[in-house]
């Protein structure tokens, strides 16, 4: 079936690094595009970076210039680098796409806290 697994998060200090990574299986990864969106406690979900199948990218300006979206089609996965990380950006991170006659699939979803 139709299923995107995130992995990666966890606690990391302010300033550090996390790199997560959504599992794709069930559908042909290469010609979707794929997002990756965050939801803090009390907040709505919101668009951090998305992919398009060519690879093209679009950030949101809370994280441009500290995070990477990059996909691998050979493994159908997509990361999401996180850099210079702020505890504003604690938020549990969920991967998402859509196909066409599905609809949008969600991940589970994975937590990152940014705390010392």
């Amino acid at each position: 079936q139709v299923q995107l697994v995130e992995s990666g998060g966890g606690l990391v200090q302010p300033g550090g690094s996390l790199r997560l990574s959504c599992a794709a299986s069930g559908f042909t990864f290469s010609i979707y595009g794929m997002n990756w969106y965050r939801q803090a406690p009390g907040n709505q979900r919101e668009l951090v970076a998305f992919t398009t199948s060519a690879g093209s990218t679009h950030y949101s300006d809370s994280v441009k210039g500290r995070f990477t979206i990059d996909r691998d089609n050979a493994k159908n996965t997509v990361y999401l680098q996180m850099n210079s990380l702020k505890p504003e950006d604690t938020a549990v991170y969920y991967c998402n796409t859509y196909i066409r006659d599905v609809g949008g699939i969600w991940g589970q979803g994975t937590q990152v806290t940014v705390s010392s």
